[in-house]
């Protein structure tokens, strides 16, 4: 066996126990899901000092746009570390919807709810046309 081939089949078990290891979860709601239900409610569990990102379809263009900071129930539970807008990897398609994309990390044992809202936010917009809520229970 070549001593590359070897060293890689070693790494590969190591690569995917950090990855499951690390208490990374990923929750992923696609505009589909919304067309489908415009209100999504889901439910995870996670342990404290732990972190999850929450990917939701989105697209600036038609001049919706999720919450910048989640509203969160119980902030000693979950903390927001990072929101960001991941535009789609479709290349040269104007208008194309992408995600934004949230991270939060679990702080301590309890449950706590995580809520957003798809909305146009000016004066007169329209409001709360999706709802997301995800409710977290840290063990």
């Amino acid at each position: 066996m070549k001593p590359g081939l070897i060293i890689i089949c070693a790494m590969l078990p190591l690569s995917l126990c950090l990855s499951s290891c690390s208490g990374t979860k990923s929750v992923v709601v696609s505009c589909n899901d919304f067309i489908t239900n415009n209100h999504i409610a889901q439910q995870v569990e996670m342990t404290a000092g732990s972190s999850i990102t929450l990917s939701l379809c989105s697209n600036p263009s038609t001049g919706f746009q999720w919450s910048e900071s989640a509203t969160i129930s119980d902030k000693t539970v979950i903390q927001q570390v990072n929101h960001e807008f991941v535009p789609s990897e479709a290349k040269n398609t104007a208008g194309a919807a992408g995600e934004e994309v949230w991270t939060f990390k679990a702080l301590e044992k309890g449950t706590s709810i995580i809520s957003l809202e798809y909305s146009r936010p000016w004066e007169g917009g329209e409001k709360g046309e999706w709802t997301y809520k995800l409710t977290i229970t840290v063990k």
